[in-house]
């Protein structure tokens, strides 16, 4: 059975929910950097997975 495409949620996909564990380990597996890092980059950089995906590929650089 197809999804229903009239049923979404309200959820923001270009955020990371850095409240959300889960999330949190998503984000630094795709953004190939630890946990730990990308915790600290949520809470000095804010949410928006653009910024933190640019400030993460320069960790990565280094």
């Amino acid at each position: 059975m197809a999804d229903d495409k009239t049923k979404t949620d309200n959820r923001d996909r270009s955020q990371v929910a850095g409240d959300e564990d889960y999330e949190v380990r998503h984000f630094a597996e795709e953004a190939g950097i630890t946990p730990e890092q990308a915790r600290t980059l949520i809470k000095r950089h804010g949410t928006d997975r653009k910024v933190l995906n640019e400030i993460a590929q320069s960790i990565k650089a280094l």
